[in-house]
């Protein structure tokens, strides 16, 4: 079947299927879409995968992706800037920042320790972030590690712990537990953990 198509749609179904979470079937989907646009259309869709590498840019501060160096979180003067979160990607960045909820900094380690993949502290921006928390003078106050609660996440905040030990700062992780409207019966047995070492205080009347 591959074979009765042109080598244009071939490779661009190729080009698809190479992306996380798309297979031959929804990389076929999404080339036969296009083939079915308007030209303009197409051209404008190219254009856009062109600029996409050359139209952004890494802070050097946060490493966070971004249009301008340093990005407009670590040039905000309103930020806090005692607080800096620590997260895995880029995309944990834009979910925290979402919920309006936190008003400090970021810091992107590019990934998390995965011996399996070959992937060490040196392969992530862990050694920018030292600089980061040393060149401060006392201004960052506290780091909340916010890796993801896998074991590569946990290996990589127990990492972080013991390479900032010595240092006069709050390390925090964010809390963990039973999401809003979820049944305990439903809940895997470290979320009902987790749930309850984090478990707070209520206070009385």
């Amino acid at each position: 079947m591959a074979s009765l198509l042109p080598s244009s749609v071939r490779r661009l179904i190729d080009a698809f299927a190479s992306l996380p979470g798309i297979g031959p079937k929804s990389a076929q989907r999404l080339t036969f879409t296009l083939l079915k646009g308007k030209q303009d259309d197409l051209d404008q869709f190219a254009s856009t995968l062109t600029e996409l590498k050359r139209g952004t840019t890494f802070c050097a501060i946060c490493h966070n992706i971004a249009e301008q160096d340093p990005c407009v979180i670590c040039t905000d003067t309103s930020r806090d800037l005692s607080q800096v979160c620590v997260v895995e990607e880029v995309l944990d960045v834009i979910a925290i920042e979402s919920t309006g909820a936190f008003k400090g900094r970021y810091h992107v380690l590019g990934g998390v320790i995965s011996p399996i993949d070959n992937v060490g502290p040196e392969d992530l921006s862990i050694n920018a972030l030292e600089r980061r928390v040393t060149e401060s003078a006392g201004q960052i106050k506290e780091l909340i590690l916010a890796m993801n609660p896998s074991l590569e996440g946990e290996a990589t905040a127990l990492y972080l712990t013991k390479l900032f030990e010595p240092v006069e700062l709050r390390l925090t992780r964010l809390a963990r537990g039973l999401p809003t409207g979820g049944d305990l019966e439903y809940a895997d047995h470290m979320t009902l953990i987790q749930a309850l070492e984090g478990r707070r205080e209520l206070k009385r009347a």
